[in-house]
């Protein structure tokens, strides 16, 4: 079976559980050609997202007068199915969040890649992200293309349905998939009754380097430290709470706390965190290190006492099974599918988003618990994730799907 995965921007420092789960695919036997709509914006630092760009195809690369020669040979081909396509595309676009302008380039997107997909002989068509790029292989199906499905991760999904065409595209696709119990909910919620049975959980998956962490090492792990050191990763977005994160840790000094934070990432709100750091005086306490590889990341998990990502709006993000797998345990807040992984006092602590107060409780917990107490924690988090989000397993029930 030949599965084109279809990506608004791929391959990202961000998107690296997209990268395995092709990955984990192509080891069961599947034939995957990735597409993305445009190239990252942001550069690449890991070998292997390298690597993945030289395989990867991008549809603006035509240009222009590509888009249009791709419309016109689509009406002339499919002249009553590309109608069909662009009034599909122009329905949707009224009152959408994008806008008709933007549909109307959607549209001669799809058009692009019906003929790729023809090229290729793609049999199915997966998209992540139930946005732009869904919009695009819905546009394409509604053409003649193949079947597509896509993977909704929110919260983006959920926080404008109606204008994304969610329960739309819910409804042309072949299945759709939550990464999520609370995703499923959202899911259920936006969509016809009559298309629940189209909604399956297939939960983001850690690969081998931090399972056999969680799993096979046998004390060879190190222990968390004594230092007090914690560790933020993700995008330095409003959504993160990174903010607040930064607050938190200037009651933590100003209560003469010792302590070293780290965020790892990079986004738009770098130059607001500067300044925070900066008026609260923080820079012998906190470091903005930007992206790192793969590696680097695991090693500064790692070096830390705990991971905190005290998020405003998520989905469930890979990094807190990453953490977990790697014995730490996680600082986060109550928020869409977090509490089905992090318990508190059991493998982490949760807080209420946009708390300070408590975010500061919690850190000030991290950083003066016994190291036996977080190795425990940890422990708890890694056995979780290795009976739940084993990136083998769960691409195994995505290629049942396909």
């Amino acid at each position: 079976m030949k599965v084109a995965y279809l990506i608004n921007q791929y391959p990202q420092a961000s998107q690296t559980f997209i990268r395995r789960e092709i990955n984990a695919l192509e080891k069961l036997g599947l034939s995957i050609e990735r597409f993305t709509i445009r190239k990252s914006d942001v550069a690449l630092v890991d070998e292997r997202d390298k690597a993945e760009q030289t395989k990867t195809r991008v549809v603006l690369d035509v240009g222009g007068a590509g888009l249009l020669g791709a419309v016109l040979r689509t009406f002339v081909t499919r002249p009553l199915k590309a109608a069909r396509g662009l009034a599909t595309g122009i329905r949707a676009g009224i009152g959408s969040h994008a806008g008709l302008s933007k549909h109307l380039i959607y549209f001669a997107e799809a058009c692009v890649l019906l003929r790729w997909f023809a090229q290729s002989k793609i049999d199915h068509v997966h998209s992540h992200f139930g946005t732009n790029s869904t919009m695009v292989a819905m546009l394409a199906r509604v053409m003649g293309g193949p079947p597509y499905s896509f993977t909704s991760h929110g919260p983006e999904e959920y926080d404008k349905p109606e204008a994304l065409s969610l329960s739309q595209k819910v409804q042309r696709s072949k299945f759709v998939v939550a990464i999520s119990e609370f995703g499923c909910s959202q899911l259920y919620r936006w969509c016809r009754y009559e298309d629940w049975p189209k909604v399956k959980l297939v939960r983001c998956g850690v690969d081998e380097m931090f399972l056999r962490a969680a799993t096979s090492l046998n004390g060879q792990l190190p222990p968390p430290p004594a230092e007090p050191r914690i560790v933020n990763v993700g995008r330095l977005d409003p959504s993160k709470g990174q903010l607040f994160l930064i607050e938190a840790a200037g009651r933590l000094a100003a209560e003469g706390m010792q302590f070293q934070l780290t965020l790892v990432g990079d986004g738009s709100m770098r130059g607001e965190l500067e300044r925070l750091i900066e008026k609260l005086k923080l820079k012998d306490h906190v470091r903005l290190a930007g992206w790192m590889s793969n590696d680097q990341v695991r090693q500064e998990i790692l070096d830390s006492r705990a991971m905190v990502l005290p998020s405003f709006a998520e989905g469930l993000p890979l990094v807190i099974m990453e953490a977990l797998a790697l014995h730490r345990p996680v600082l986060s807040t109550y928020v869409a599918g977090i509490p089905e992984l992090v318990t508190p006092g059991v493998c982490g602590w949760l807080v209420p988003p946009g708390s300070t107060e408590g975010l500061t409780a919690a850190m000030r917990d991290v950083l003066t618990a016994p190291v036996e107490q977080l190795a425990k924690m940890g422990g708890e988090g890694a056995a979780r994730v290795a009976e739940r989000h084993d990136v083998d397993k769960e691409a195994a029930k995505l290629a049942r799907l396909f």
